[in-house]
């Protein structure tokens, strides 16, 4: 099942040993977070190669109807109103298909993290909860959990253990932090390994948070 790739992707400088695949926000594209690959202090040893993939451009309903890269339509905003259920599948697909065109390459699935931002940190959740074989972790920023009540019944065993590394800015007018704490809550009560963070900011990420992403990184990959 490989793909072919709209993503931006950096190679490591040494050998290939693990993949982060990272989404971006709406509105945003892959480019959007490369530079921050070198902010993570992350040593060439590890072998990491990045994938920022392109979300599809789609109409984008709070937008007035203004066509952009998004994972899936926003409809309200109060984000758990109309969720378009049919884009976040298809959008969790597309991404399931990335890690299996790793998986090709050699690179094992516990040797595979997914991270994201806004819209791209809930695709990650909805995906890497749900896949059949354990993922490294999980990285979701200034996001919240979609579709919370099909948890429970479409999530796999597999990556009940997988460590969730979660961040939001205590004043995001974008994503409300209350969202993001009602996320990790759902997710603590399920019984997952969740890493809650907050920080002084707005939607956005920090150099606090970047370093604690870059050991989180390093510790899940080595």
């Amino acid at each position: 099942m490989s793909i072919e790739k709209d993503a931006v992707i950096i190679e490591t400088n040494n050998t290939h040993k693990a993949s982060v695949i990272w989404l971006h926000g709406l509105g945003a594209d892959g480019h959007d977070f490369e530079p921050i690959v070198p902010e993570l202090g992350l040593e060439d040893n590890l072998g990491i190669r990045f994938i920022f993939p392109n979300a599809p451009i789609r109409p984008v309903t709070i937008n007035g109807g203004m066509a952009m890269r998004a994972w899936y339509d926003v409809r309200s905003p109060n984000l758990r109103e109309l969720e378009d259920k049919e884009a976040i599948i298809e959008s969790s697909n597309l991404i399931n298909r990335y890690i299996q065109s790793e998986i090709e390459d050699g690179i094992a699935a516990n040797k595979i993290l997914l991270a994201g931002f806004s819209q791209g940190g809930a695709i990650s959740l909805h995906t890497g909860l749900r896949y059949a074989e354990q993922l490294a972790g999980l990285i979701a920023l200034s996001a919240y959990l979609p579709l919370p009540n099909m948890l429970a019944s479409e999530a796999t065993d597999n990556n009940r253990d997988t460590p969730v590394f979660m961040a939001h800015g205590l004043y995001d007018p974008v994503i409300p932090i209350e969202q993001g704490r009602a996320s990790y809550e759902t997710l603590k009560q399920e019984g997952y390994l969740v890493n809650w963070n907050e920080y002084t900011m707005q939607h956005a990420v920090c150099l606090e948070e970047i370093n604690a992403i870059g050991t989180y990184i390093r510790k899940q990959l080595s």
